[in-house]
This record gives structure tokens, C-alpha cells and sequence, in this order.
């Protein structure tokens, strides 16, 4: 009887080309589990190539709900950016296929897991200590570390040999990789690799080009519950649909876009493009409800510890006992961040228009610029002294 390998399949050329070398070069029957997390790409040409393959299994599993609940929002919850600009698109997703393919896995019996990440990037890292969070003497098999198919033009010719079935355009060469789910699109490499040559217009998907939106632009109301979005313009949805809602509206707006050169895990920069439509409008909603319901010392420290929590998560370590410490400190900082913010889109801005919460800490009465009886302004002298000791000294 052979041997089991779950590999995380998604159907384009390199996992395609994976499927078959594991049967051919491994001699395993390749489980092929295809996650869900809303890349919208032809997941049933998927999973009819690798059954034309002769996988073993093919696993398909919904985790757009989970992605959103328990990866995104509680992510979010943090307003995490990794050097201060990205979002954490591909970051975040992959704990999660890591642990749904370790399940898998434990299902079958497998001995082996796989993926298709290179030897160079961050994704072989954040899938690998996924799978080892979940069990230590899982083996793992990363072909883009053992194989010579170091050129698409090689992977084209072995799946030409070996029969493989691709989805799309395979024979030319494409401006650059993508990588796409519910939080974003990512787009790396090949004419990319230049930071000072700017992306083509037509390369974007999920984002209308701002200059070409309607100047009319559009209000609309999030409401938040213990840090988590639940509605839109008054209307109540799953995460999932949250998200999807927000990625349209902001796709709408041209909200979203950024261009970035980023440090990797491996230790060299890389230049990536992003679309976070729905992502850009989320964190400025809760940056603004939090405005109002946290104290000033929680909302530093909050700032001060989100640049260690998003690089945790950038370098594949949503599940390590730091990562869980940091996440209770955020939950608690939660408890009471509800209410309602007010947002204005157009052509690629978000406007923030306002916000109210019944857990509210601002004072009106207090923070008037008008006669009041609640504050001595003659008090702030004694302050003032106190502060200023070492510089009249």
C-alpha cells in the first residue's frame, strides 16, 4: 500500500505540476485539498484536473466564514500593520489552510504533507510552522527545495510530457504571480520586480481604477460589537458577507490599492502590489470607534505592541504561545468597543464622518471649549509645573 500526502492544491501550473511528481518521483497517493477562502478562481476545474491526475482524494472545504471569524477579526481587533502599511493578506491566510490541511491529514492517515511556496519566500515558513503547531513529526515535502524545475518554461515542458492539465493561459509568460482570497490580491514578481516601474492599470481585479469612480461617492454606516463589524448600513451579516460587502463597496471606490517593498522572513526586500478593499475601509472604521471608547494609555499600548503582533503574524507565527498572549491582551482592550461609525467613500478616499457608542468615554460637557464647571482651567497650572520640573532645574 503507498503512502499518503495531503498536498494544498490550487490548481494552477505549480501545484498542478506538484500533484503529479509527488505520484511519479514519491510514488504517493496525493490527497488534494483545495481551501476556500475566497479566491473566487475555477475551483471545480480544479478539482476536475486532479481527478484527470488520478489524485487519491480531493478535498474542497468552505473556510470563508472561519477565515473572517476567527483569522481576520481578531487580526483586526489589533488594526495590524506589518511595517506600517500592509495588511497582512497572505499572512493571515495561511495558518489557516495549514491547520485545515493538518486535519485532513489526521483524517487519512497521511504521513506526508506538501505545498507549492519557493525556497525564497515567506509562504514555505508560515505553512511549515503551521503544520508542525499541529503535529511535530508530521514530514513535509517542499519540492520547490528539492526539484531543477526552476523555470516556468521547465514546469510547462514536464506538464506537457506528463499530460497534466492546466487551467488558463500556461504557454506565455505572465507579468507577474498572484495570490488572492477574502482579505486581498497580492501581485509579485516578473515586471514587478522593478520598485521604480509602476503596475500596469489593467492588472488590478477587485479595485475600479479611482480616477474612473463616481465623484458622487458614497455614505455609508458600520456598527461594531466587542471590536468585530456585524452590520452594514443598519443591516446585520456573517462575517463572511461583511467582508464580501466591504470588498465591493471599497472595489467600488477604488479603496484599497497599495504598493509596498517589504522586508521578507528569508531576510531580502520584496516589492508586492495589493488590493485590500474592504481591509482599508475596516481599519479606519475601527481605529474610529475605539477613538471613543478606550482610554488614552490603553489605545498607546495598543499601538505599541501591534508592530510586534503583525510581525509575528507576517513571519507564520499566528499559532505560538506569544501570539495567543498578545491576542488576550487585544480581546480584553475589546470588551467595550461598540457602537456606530459614519464613513464617506470616493475615488480611492475613505472620509471618517463620525462616531457614536453607548460605551462612549468622550464628554461633551468636559471637552468643551465653552464655560463649564466641571474642569478648573487654573488646575493645569499645578500640572504644568509638576511636568516641566527637569527642564527648570
Amino acid at each position: 500500500m503507498k503512502k499518503k500526502v495531503v498536498l494544498a492544491y490550487s490548481g494552477g501550473l505549480d501545484t498542478s505540476v506538484i500533484l503529479k511528481w509527488l505520484q511519479l518521483e514519491k510514488n504517493l497517493d496525493v490527497i488534494a485539498f483545495i481551501a476556500d477562502v475566497g479566491q473566487k478562481n475555477e475551483l471545480e476545474t480544479a478539482k476536475k484536473n486532479a481527478k484527470k491526475m488520478g489524485a487519491y482524494k480531493i478535498i474542497v472545504k468552505d473556510l470563508k466564514n472561519i477565515f473572517v471569524k476567527e483569522y481576520i477579526y481578531p487580526m483586526f481587533r489589533c488594526n495590524a500593520l506589518y511595517e506600517g502599511t500592509y495588511l497582512l493578506g497572505t499572512a493571515i491566510a495561511r495558518p489557516l489552510i495549514a491547520k485545515a490541511q493538518m486535519e485532513v491529514a489526521r483524517r487519512f492517515k497521511a504521513e506526508y504533507v506538501s505545498h507549492g511556496a519557493t525556497g525564497k519566500g515567506n509562504d514555505q515558513i508560515r505553512f511549515e510552522l503551521g503544520y508542525y503547531a499541529h503535529n511535530k513529526n508530521i514530514k513535509v515535502i517542499a519540492p520547490w527545495r528539492e526539484w531543477k524545475l526552476n523555470s516556468r518554461a521547465k514546469l510547462i515542458k514536464y506538464a506537457n510530457k506528463n499530460n497534466i492539465p492546466l487551467m488558463g493561459k500556461t504557454t506565455k509568460e505572465p507579468p507577474y504571480s498572484m495570490d488572492a482570497n477574502l482579505l486581498h490580491i497580492s501581485y509579485e514578481g516578473k515586471v514587478l520586480e522593478d520598485p521604480w516601474k509602476h503596475p500596469e492599470k489593467k492588472m488590478f481585479r477587485m479595485t475600479k481604477d479611482p480616477e474612473k469612480c463616481s465623484s458622487k461617492g458614497e455614505f455609508i454606516e458600520i456598527e461594531f460589537f466587542k471590536g468585530d463589524p456585524i452590520s452594514i448600513n443598519k443591516k446585520k451579516l456573517s462575517p463572511e458577507k461583511i467582508f464580501d460587502n466591504l470588498n465591493k463597496l471599497g472595489g467600488k471606490h477604488g479603496i484599497g490599492r497599495k504598493d509596498i517593498v517589504e522586508n521578507r522572513t528569508v531576510g531580502m526586500k520584496s516589492r508586492g502590489v495589493y488590493e485590500t478593499p474592504g481591509g482599508e475601509i475596516l481599519l479606519v472604521a475601527h481605529r474610529a470607534i475605539e477613538s471613543i471608547t478606550l482610554d488614552g494609555p490603553s489605545i498607546t499600548l495598543k499601538d505599541e505592541i501591534m508592530p510586534k503582533y503583525a510581525k509575528i503574524i507576517y513571519d507564520g507565527l499566528w499559532f505560538s504561545p506569544e501570539r495567543k498572549m498578545l491576542q488576550a491582551l487585544i480581546d480584553e482592550s475589546q470588551k467595550n468597543v461598540t457602537g456606530q461609525v459614519k464613513l464617506f467613500l470616493r475615488q480611492g478616499n475613505i472620509s471618517l464622518l463620525g462616531r457614536k457608542s453607548k460605551k462612549s468615554l468622550y464628554d461633551h460637557k468636559l471637552a468643551t471649549f465653552e464655560e463649564d464647571n466641571l474642569y478648573n482651567q487654573k488646575d493645569a497650572e499645578g500640572f504644568i509645573k509638576l511636568k516641566s520640573l527637569r527642564f527648570r532645574n
